[in-house]
Order: structure tokens, then sequence, then C-alpha cells
């Protein structure tokens, strides 16, 4: 008996019935299973993606997480051989292809490739729904392709156009606005990437690297609000007050500000916060059930005005493989100091 006998192998079909649309997300949940447990699926993010195939443009997020959790319970009372065999039936020739690129997708990585220790279950649903190797292969490049696009709009704001630079020759990143120039600090063969949009640069990389710059033209009318709070209490309300719920919490509902400080020696007076970001990280962590979440993170904030020009510098320390956070103490200093060191690397003019 093989490893995936239970799946493909299996002589009975499960009496409920399915109509094609919810064939496809069968396959997914089944290859979310294949390796792992029913326990340890997270029907929520699977939910998540299968939210996002045209084939289920039809239906509201809610309705495919009842699929979902109908399909799971399925799983759990008739086994997951008798799902994928009514799964099979149920497809129309239509969704045959869909179907694949729902497993497919399960069984991403973070470094969006199957894994060698998936292949195999890859290449047995492939013989199962009787797909070419042509039309295999053709499915995974463009459901690769289609990831890789995702990521990279991700970063972009809703309303302006990322540009995600390839060109590491000149070593050296400049403002458009021409405000300041730095040293690109990631390296293509370790995944650097360099995305830039009106008033926003970040770099970053696959081992886990994330520097970002934003500044924004400091108004003329701002210096007497300066002068009549004084320059700690207005960095804190840029920082602290604005810029932090609308750019992170907006999008980590459960961050939190663990740590702040006026460093008033710094860059003439700079505001410093320190967020503890839950599933807030810029990376991913692959899931024994295929699918991938964010991993946590800290994230350092730091603030200050440099010529006609509000900066906030920021960087991150996400915790991979099963790390765990110093203090908070330890945490924002460490990450403090790796601002401040490329900060230094900054050439403002």
């Amino acid at each position: 008996m093989t490893k995936y006998d239970k799946v493909f192998n299996s002589p009975k079909t499960s009496e409920e019935s399915l109509n094609p649309e919810e064939a496809v997300a069968a396959i997914a949940v089944v290859t979310a299973i294949a390796d792992s447990s029913i326990e340890d699926v997270d029907a929520e993010s699977l939910a998540g993606i299968l939210w996002e195939f045209e084939v289920f443009e039809e239906y509201s997020e809610d309705e495919i997480a009842e699929i979902v959790d109908r399909l799971i319970d399925i799983a759990e009372q008739e086994g997951i051989g008798p799902l994928f065999n009514v799964a099979k039936v149920s497809l129309s020739d239509e969704l045959v292809l869909d179907g694949f690129a729902a497993g497919v997708i399960v069984l991403l990585d973070d470094e969006l490739a199957i894994p060698k220790s998936k292949q195999v279950y890859l290449k047995k649903l492939q013989a199962a729904l009787e797909l070419e190797d042509e039309e295999a292969e053709e499915i995974i490049k463009e459901v690769i392709a289609a990831f890789k696009a995702a990521e990279e709009e991700e970063y972009a704001d809703d309303e302006d156009e990322t540009v995600v630079i390839e060109d590491f020759s000149q070593q050296t990143y400049q403002s458009p606005l021409s405000n300041f120039t730095v040293p690109i600090p990631v390296d293509p063969q370790q995944g650097g990437r360099i995305q830039s949009q009106e008033g926003v640069v970040g770099f970053s990389d696959d081992i886990g690297t994330l520097l970002r710059i934003d500044y924004y033209p400091f108004p003329l009318e701002q210096l007497e609000e300066l002068e009549s709070v004084g320059q700690e209490e207005y960095l804190q309300t840029i920082l602290v007050d604005k810029y932090v719920p609308q750019a992170i919490f907006a999008n980590v509902p459960d961050a939190s500000v663990e740590y702040t400080e006026y460093l008033e020696d710094t860059l003439r007076g700079a505001y410093y916060v320190l967020i503890d970001m839950p599933k807030g990280s810029t990376i991913s962590k692959q899931e024994n059930n295929g699918t991938a979440i964010r991993l946590d993170a800290y994230r350092g904030l730091l603030t200050f005005i440099s010529g006609e020009f509000l900066y906030i510098v920021s960087s991150q320390h996400s915790f991979i493989n099963g790390e765990t956070p110093d203090s908070v103490e330890e945490e924002a200093e460490d990450i403090k100091e790796s601002i401040l060191e490329f900060v230094e690397t900054i050439e403002f003019t």
C-alpha cells in the first residue's frame, strides 16, 4: 500500500453531492489533508485562497468558508478518499484544470515552488485527473506566475503604483525628488528587491531584510505647529497617532505599540517606536497543510526632519524557524541600532 492510496485508490465514494465549483474546493481540501491531518487544516486560510479563484467569483467569502467547512466535515466523517472520488466525478470538463490548480496552490512553499516531498502527490493528482504532462506543467507555471504578480502588487498602496526596480548596477538608489541617495542595502543573489512608489522606497530580500524609507515634503506652515507643541510631541503625533494606525494597524489588526522613545540628540531630534506585529511580517512560513501564513515580527520606526522633508525609516525583525523574541527592551534597542546604521548611509540633499 502506497502513501496516497487512501486518497486515489479508495473504493468508496461519498454520498454527498457536489457542484463543479465545490469539487474544485474539495481537491484543495484533500490536498491540504493528504500529508497532514484534518486538525491542522486552516479552513479560514484555505477559504481565502479559493476566494481568489475566478471559479468562485459568484460566491461571497462567507459562502466559500461554509463550503470549506462542509468539505472538511465530509473528510472527517467519511475520509479523504471518498471526498476525492465524489470531487472527481463532480468536476465538469471545463473545471478539471482549475481542480488541478487548486491542488498546486495548496502545495506551493515560500519560494513559490513545489517541494520535492509534495511532487509525488502532485503527479498522482495529475494522473487521477487524466492530465497530460504539458497541461500540468502549464498550470503550475500559470499558478506560480499569478502568485508572483500578487506578491509584487501587495506592497503597493491602493492608490499608488509600485515600481519594482531590478537594475542593481548603479549600487545606489536616488529618490525621484532628489532629496536623498542611499547605497542599496540588499543583494540580488539573496532575492534582493527594490520597490518604489511616490513617497516611499523599500528594500527587501528572501532572508527577512526589510528597510523602508517614507518621505514627505515638510510644508513651511507646519513649522508653526512644531514650534508651538515642541518637536517631541510633534513627531510623536505624526508617527504614533497618524502613520502607525494608517500604515500598520489597518493591515495588522492585532499589532500594538510596545515601546516609544524620543532621541533628543539624534538627527537633531527623532522619535522611535517599536511595534509588535503578530502575523505581520513581510515574509511567510509554509504550514504542514500547504498553506502559507505570515510570520510574527517586530517593526521599528524612526521619524525625523531633514532639510525640507519629514522621514520615517523602518526595519523589521521576523521570527523564523521557531525563533522567540528577546525582551521588548532588547528588541527595541537592536532594531533601533539597525535603523540608525542604515540612516548613517543615507546622504540627504
